[in-house]
């Protein structure tokens, strides 16, 4: 069985296989539990979502930092048709950071003051809202130079979560999500 997702061209527009991410939906508890691992400091990270159905979905996710710097902060922007939800009965959490900022619009969440090193997992709870079954956002995380000062870096920080962070060169991921319960 060969994935198929409509509008991308797998064989030129996604990443090689080398590093896999995974996902499995709960329908009945609506829960998205997805995982995997990132190699790349230099590279935002753009995922790929078919979810069962559209709707509501508790997120929980892990990756693992393969790259050779430390994650400051996490930022996820949604795509096209997701929002990030943020309300009584929605968990908002990272094993890792402390604090977490979303956008009044509900389209950019901010993991930050805590720290992911090489080699560790980052575990992030959230939950989105999609019109459609196909779920897009996009990752990128924080790795200061290691010649910054420790206020720069806070001030890096701070800007970071209040503005978002600067683009740049994305590699695409598309996740297979197996059904379960």
């Amino acid at each position: 069985m060969t994935l198929s997702i409509p509008g991308y061209d797998l064989r030129t527009q996604v990443r090689a296989r080398d590093i896999q991410m995974a996902a499995s939906a709960d329908l009945s508890r609506r829960v998205l539990m997805v995982s995997g691992a990132i190699d790349t400091k230099d590279h935002d990270v753009a995922v790929t979502f078919l979810l069962p159905e559209p709707g509501r979905w508790q997120v929980i996710k892990s990756e693992t930092n393969l790259s050779d710097a430390s994650w400051l902060t996490w930022q996820m922007t949604a795509g096209e048709g997701v929002r990030f939800v943020q309300d009584e009965q929605a968990m908002v959490v990272s094993q890792q950071f402390a604090k977490t900022f979303m956008t009044p619009d509900q389209k950019r969440i901010t993991f930050y003051d805590g720290e992911v090193r090489p080699g560790e997992a980052v575990l992030k709870m959230f939950t989105i809202e999609c019109t459609k079954r196909r779920s897009d956002a996009s990752h990128a995380r924080f790795s200061p130079a290691p010649t910054e000062s420790p206020k720069k870096i806070k001030d890096m920080v701070d800007d970071y979560v209040a503005n978002g962070m600067p683009k740049k060169p994305v590699i695409e991921v598309v996740v297979p999500v197996t059904l379960i319960g």
